[in-house]
């Protein structure tokens, strides 16, 4: 008979800390006394059966026995709609691509996105190292790598030994905080158990003097309103029955909910107008602008003048009409370089992309360019190790150095300290948490014990309602019933 406990909570509390050979011998301990008292029982016979195990007249099976809620095997369905639709998103993504190729066919050159230099950083600096000692291999780049990579082996070691240390002291910290929870619990578990075993006295006490009443004379009849008035209190369903939901309060909610939108709707699209008039506004006080500078703009200020104008007319993203206007409207230069100016304004208005600046991303080229921008300590032994004639270099590698290490060991004590004690407040809170759940698992086995021993209490009442069993007979029924209260489930483990 395979018997577990760990519905228990006491149990569960009690097998936190303990290792798996621990919880095997009190597993088996605890099946090894359930076995010995409860299932290896003396013989019973069909005569004193009834009154053994309290068997009432008629008693039905649970309806839930006959519900058979089947699972539908939907076999290799869901196998093949995912080979299905990945297949299906590589056939999407083809046509996508194909789909693309024509349309830049097909698109004006000034409309193509522009090429992308791929960009290669050399952000770490033991990568940097290594390309310096590839790209020009020197006594001096092999010197400066050299170095570099024995301080980051140095430091890959060290950090390994700190981490590890600050590991065994949060351990061994870990491992007082649990015992001293282990033993603030000792007084957790003992009112718990002291309440179960109390519950069981109180019960104990209670029906005796119940049953001591109705065996006092075989004549003596059950008192109706007593028996009513000792079930009206009891309830083996959850007492947090679902509200039943309101149809007008439904109603009302989502009336608001709709007449919100059309609001906020309403709302947003008075913003968008008020953003398109001052919008407008801008363009034509830039329009009003263009026109100024047009009027006042001389030989002398032409080459400041053709730069504004362009940003201007950019800025609005004017028309070729205005443009030209404007344009022609200039007091000074020819036809034809004013005609040059229109045509590289409208053709800058019409293009869609623009190149990066090539001292970022490269000129335009697609194909690799390598950048360093490195951030690391390291970068500065590198350097000293370069120049060591420069007395700089070695001040700035001591210093960021000193100070990396110094960041590196306070963030280490800092995380050291903080989760001792963020261990000894969670031990606390456990403690609180532990004390506060007394009382819930008390009142929980208490409502366990009494599913199980009220129906054995009413079959008793209506036996002695019938009048048909003697007062031996009863008082069998009643000396069962204790046992089961005493030696029942919901068992107490010590």
């Amino acid at each position: 008979m395979n018997i577990s406990p760990l519905h228990d909570s006491e149990t569960i509390r009690q097998q936190r800390n303990l290792t798996p050979s621990q919880k095997r011998n009190v597993y088996s301990t605890k099946e090894g006394v359930i076995v010995n008292n409860f299932v290896k029982e003396n013989e019973i016979t069909l005569s004193n059966a009834k009154d053994t195990y309290i068997i009432g007249e008629n008693i039905t099976m649970p309806k839930q026995l006959y519900t058979d809620n089947q699972i539908v095997d939907k076999k290799l369905v869901p196998l093949s709609a995912i080979a299905l639709g990945v297949m299906s998103s590589v056939a999407l993504l083809s046509a996508f691509v194909s789909h693309s190729s024509k349309i830049a066919t097909n698109l004006a050159k000034e409309k193509w996105l522009p090429a992308v230099t791929r960009n290669v950083q050399l952000s770490n600096e033991t990568y940097q190292v290594i390309y310096q000692m590839v790209q020009n291999p020197n006594r001096k780049t092999f010197t400066a790598g050299a170095g570099v990579l024995a301080l980051s082996a140095m430091a890959f070691m060290g950090k390994t030994f700190f981490d590890g240390f600050k590991d065994v002291w949060v351990k061994r910290k870990e491992a007082n905080i649990q015992k001293n929870l282990q033993e603030n619990l000792i007084q957790v578990e003992t009112q718990s158990f002291s309440g179960k075993m109390q519950i069981i006295r109180s019960m104990l006490s209670k029906y005796t003097n119940i049953f001591e009443k109705y065996l006092k004379n075989d004549n003596e009849k059950a008192n109706p309103e007593f028996g009513k008035n000792h079930f009206s209190h009891v309830s083996f369903t959850s007492s947090n029955k679902e509200k039943p939901s309101s149809f007008i309060g439904n109603i009302l909610l989502g009336a608001g909910t709709f007449a919100g939108i059309i609001g906020l709707g309403y709302l947003s699209l008075k913003n968008l107008n008020k953003g398109k008039t001052y919008l407008q506004k801008y363009m034509n006080d830039t329009k009003k602008g263009i026109e100024q500078l047009v009027k006042t703009s001389t030989n002398e200020t032409k080459d400041i003048d053709k730069n504004n104008l362009e940003h201007l007319f950019m800025s609005i993203d004017a028309d070729e009409d205005f443009i030209r206007k404007q344009i022609n409207s200039l007091s000074w230069g020819t036809n034809e370089e004013k005609e040059n100016l229109i045509k590289k304004i409208v053709e800058k208005i019409k293009t869609s992309t623009t190149k990066v600046n090539p001292n970022i991303g490269g000129d335009g080229t697609p194909k690799p360019a390598f950048n360093s921008f490195v951030d690391d300590y390291r970068t500065f032994f590198y350097n000293w190790l370069l120049d060591t004639s420069n007395p700089q270099f070695k001040q700035l590698f001591l210093g960021i150095t000193g100070i990396t290490a110094a960041s590196y060991g306070g963030k280490l004590t800092g995380d050291a300290i903080k989760e001792v004690q963020v261990k000894k407040i969670n031990a606390q809170t456990e403690l609180e948490l532990q004390q506060r759940l007394v009382s819930t698992e008390l009142r929980n086995f208490k409502s366990k014990k009494d599913a199980a021993i009220f129906p054995l209490i009413k079959e008793f009442y209506n036996q002695v309602d019938s009048g048909k069993r003697t007062k031996e007979e009863l008082k069998t029924m009643a000396e069962n019933i204790l046992s089961e209260i005493k030696n029942g489930p919901p068992f107490v483990y010590s």
